[in-house]
């Protein structure tokens, strides 16, 4: 339970009232963010009321063009040098994309994460100058190469920087450094992220070309670049993004078409939201835990297929990597669980043996929701160098807080509120201590509050769609303008049950005094405690069009007691008895054993099922007792079997099915196809094929597209689960990129089935199961989970919301470091 910060009471010029109009929380809200001047309100609202900066007021943007132009003119290699997170992908993109328009000779290097980490290596830089490159272009980098810039004017070779993070004391000796750091503070260029920088100049190169409108099809990226790097929305950026946003619902972009569609998210109705929560996620999975170089080729694209394949391998990789922050997040909380002390300081440090370094910042955010303070994760594997991630909070510039001990630093860079680091791991409990206390003196100086500030209170029955269109007249929402925190009071929990893939989530029915509901959602409340009894509610709300139905999203944010209330813990759902039996020496008569004692469900999938009687995924039915057999493929597969056998004992065996080997599933999967063509006339079912192999749907449509692309097999047609083959065709361009993703693809299932053999028993069933209690009518969770209805009788939809399935809010990060 966070302090809240109650609004400040101010006073709304009637000037402003009457040029905005609307609820009074919008004039209330803009007044309070320094937006009391109606001009400069209109300018905020709305994009065609503001005037942006010329290119040219940012420093060196003349120096930089004319550079570039020369090289087009002479026909110089031009390396685009960029970063690997989101940001840097749609900078280098940009860059990229504008330099071929204009005739370029065009190379481009996205730094792999696990070799390279940021920055430009110098010996790649070395391998991109003897390959012939004459001038280095870099974007969302740079302004640390000293060391580079150095050796490439040594070749004879220019750099030119185009990059935003914080100014090092010594800046590289390049041919025109591009920063809003360079800018004075408040000026409407200095919140620039990395992609609007490169934009910047892709404008002046395109004004210089006689061509200012083509800078305008880059908007798309510039949006995308702008939420996932948590940009200050002031001045220009805030007027890019808004550009940006109508540029993206619109997109004629090929992969992010295919992006949307694989994420299941209507463009037309896309938010800032959205990129931070379905497709930045995304993106950012192949620089986290891959190599991000093919991105650039997925934006850019006019090929379907290629679309496709990236949009569906990108899905997959986003998988894992939810897997990988859940572990890391499950493993931080342990620590502190193990140790409250750490707690102590003003900011958090923890380090992990096994913590994937591409992951640590995602989670740091978390953390950081849900302790207040700023958080560095540290991924220190024996042996080696540290790495480590920074996230932070409003009045502590995280940067310069690491800065203050560099001396005990291998290296570090970033932004007042995300930062990388490295250090040798001994130096860990030195760092933590250092930096606690000076977090705890910015943070004095800031006079920062803790704590969840409010920005008004509505009676929970004035909550409706249009109060928050109008309200939403104040987005895109982020940094420097937060979405609106809202109190509605004296109300009661009628029920809740979790949600999302894992169960991570809570979605709550709340009512007011006179008995008028309203839905609400959690996010990562899965394992929390609502409150029973009265209690005053501290939520978001937003318009959610999940689905093609335009619906209100209220999201939970924090509760206190009601005025005259208790603080009463509400008892938590009832648990299903979970029964560990993995690892038995001699399974097959355990289970027989407890056949006689009971009726039970048993789940076998792959080359169990023709050994073992049963039922798979496909033809599950309710009953009291589940016996799961088979590793499942992931947590969704779980989760569904859970969802429709509804037992209330789980019997967890968890045979690896010996499935995840590339080998043994593409061998697999070509015999199934060969019998279907013999006798089936070609006619299968992908769920079918997923489960006579133990694989996801995924899985199979991957390895059905890379059989069609070697010619193998024709696909005829396909609809929905069912598709038509054909014996082989002619041979596509894709099968190694097709079978890249499903190798991902299929380490990523090894990887859960490797969890999935040692995870606690019941976090492992309780975090896939969907539960339903009723905090006043105890009504019987597994009649509602078998006849879908709730205790009011009302039949539930499959989903409710975004938060039905868990994709729409993975990560608490929008930018990754």
């Amino acid at each position: 339970m966070k302090t809240w910060l109650e609004p400040l009471s101010v006073s709304v010029p009637d000037a402003l009232a009457a040029a905005i109009g609307g609820h009074p929380l919008v004039v209330e809200t803009l007044a309070r963010r320094g937006l009391a001047d109606p001009a400069a309100a209109r300018a905020f609202l709305d994009p065609d009321a503001y005037t942006p900066a010329a290119a040219v007021a940012l420093p060196d943007v003349p120096a930089a063009a004319d550079r570039v132009e020369h090289a087009l003119r002479a026909g110089e290699p031009i390396c685009v040098w960029g970063d690997f997170d989101v940001d840097g992908q749609t900078a280098t993109t940009a860059l990229v994309e504008t330099l071929r328009d204009l005739g370029g000779h065009i190379t481009y290097h996205i730094p792999i994460r696990a070799i390279e980490s940021h920055g430009v290596n110098l010996p790649v830089l070395q391998q991109v100058i003897a390959a012939g490159a004459r001038l280095i272009l870099t974007c969302d980098t740079g302004i640390a190469a000293a060391e580079a810039a150095v050796y490439a004017r040594s070749q004879g070779v220019d750099v030119i920087v185009t990059d935003h993070h914080d100014l090092p004391p010594t800046l590289p000796d390049a041919r025109a450094i591009v920063s809003p750091k360079l800018l004075p503070a408040g000026h409407p260029l200095a919140d620039l992220p990395g992609v609007g920088v490169a934009y910047k100049l892709a404008e002046e190169l395109y004004r210089r070309a006689g061509r200012p409108e083509a800078a305008e099809r880059l908007l798309d990226l510039v949006a995308l670049g702008i939420v996932a790097d948590v940009a200050r929305q002031r001045g220009d950026t805030r007027y890019l993004l808004q550009r940006g946003l109508a540029t993206l619902r619109r997109t004629e972009r090929l992969g992010l078409r295919m992006l949307m569609e694989t994420a299941e998210l209507n463009p037309a109705n896309l938010t800032e939201e959205h990129i931070g929560f379905v497709l930045a996620p995304r993106l950012n999975a192949l620089g986290r835990l891959a190599d991000a170089n093919p991105i650039v080729e997925f934006l850019t694209t006019t090929d379907l297929a290629t679309a496709r394949i990236t949009a569906t391998g990108l899905e997959a990789l986003n998988a894992r990597r939810q897997l990988m922050c859940d572990q890391v997040y499950r493993a931080a909380e342990a620590q502190l669980a193990r140790d409250p002390a750490l707690l102590d300081g003003a900011a958090l440090v923890l380090a992990g043996a096994a913590w994937p370094a591409g992951v640590i910042g995602i989670v740091a955010s978390r953390l950081v929701q849900r302790y207040d303070r700023p958080v560095v994760l540290i991924a220190a594997p024996p042996g080696e160098i540290a790495r480590g991630s920074a996230r932070s909070v409003a009045g502590c510039n995280i940067t310069a807080a690491i800065a203050s001990h560099a001396e005990l630093l291998a290296g570090y860079g970033g932004h007042p509120m995300a930062a990388g680091l490295s250090l040798a791991p001994e130096r860990i409990s030195e760092f933590r201590r250092g930096l606690g206390r000076t977090v705890a003196a910015m943070l004095a100086q800031a006079q920062a509050r803790p704590g969840l500030a409010i920005d008004g209170t509505l009676p929970l029955a004035d909550l409706s769609l249009d109060l928050v269109a109008d309200l939403e007249r104040l987005a895109p929402f982020g940094p420097g303008n937060p979405p609106l925190t809202l109190v509605s009071r004296d109300l009661t929990l009628q029920n809740a049950r979790n949600v999302g893939r894992n169960g991570e989530h809570l979605l709550l029915h709340v009512a007011d005094t006179a008995g008028r509901e309203r839905k609400v959602i959690w996010w990562d409340g899965g394992s929390e405690t609502p409150p029973a009894g009265r209690f005053d509610l501290a939520y978001a709300a937003r318009a959610s069009n999940y689905g093609g139905a335009r619906e209100l999203q209220i999201v939970w944010l924090d509760a206190h007691p009601a005025a005259g209330a208790t603080a009463v813990a509400a008892p938590p759902p009832s648990p299903v008895e979970v029964v560990d039996l993995r690892g038995q020496p001699r399974p097959r008569e355990v289970l027989a054993r407890l056949q006689a004692e009971e009726e039970m469900v048993v789940w076998r999938e792959g080359a169990a099922a023709a050994e073992l009687p049963g039922c798979d995924r496909t033809n599950l039915l309710p009953g009291r007792a589940l016996a799961v057999w088979t590793a499942p493929p992931g947590p969704a597969e779980l989760a569904a079997a859970l969802a429709a056998v509804a037992p209330a004992r789980v019997y967890l065996f968890g045979l690896d099915p010996g499935a995840d080997s590339l080998d043994t599933f593409l061998r697999r999967l070509a015999g199934l196809v060969k019998h279907a063509l013999r006798a089936r006339g070609g006619r299968v079912s992908v769920a079918a094929l997923a489960v006579a192999a133990a694989q996801r749907e995924a899985a199979v449509r991957l390895g059905l597209a890379w059989l069609a692309e070697r010619g193998d097999v024709q696909i005829v047609a396909q609809t929905g689960d069912e598709m038509l083959l054909a014996p082989g065709a002619a041979t596509g361009s894709n099968a190694a990129q097709v079978l890249a993703r499903l190798r991902d693809l299929l380490a990523e299932t090894a990887a859960y089935r490797a969890y999935f053999a040692v995870a606690d028993k019941d976090r492992l069933v309780a975090g896939s199961l969907p539960l339903l209690w009723n905090a006043h009518a105890g009504a019987d969770r597994h009649r509602a989970a078998t006849t879908g209805l709730s205790h009011r009788g009302a039949p539930r939809r499959r989903r409710e919301s975004a938060a039905e399935s868990g994709e729409e809010r993975e990560g608490r990060v929008r930018r990754g470091m």
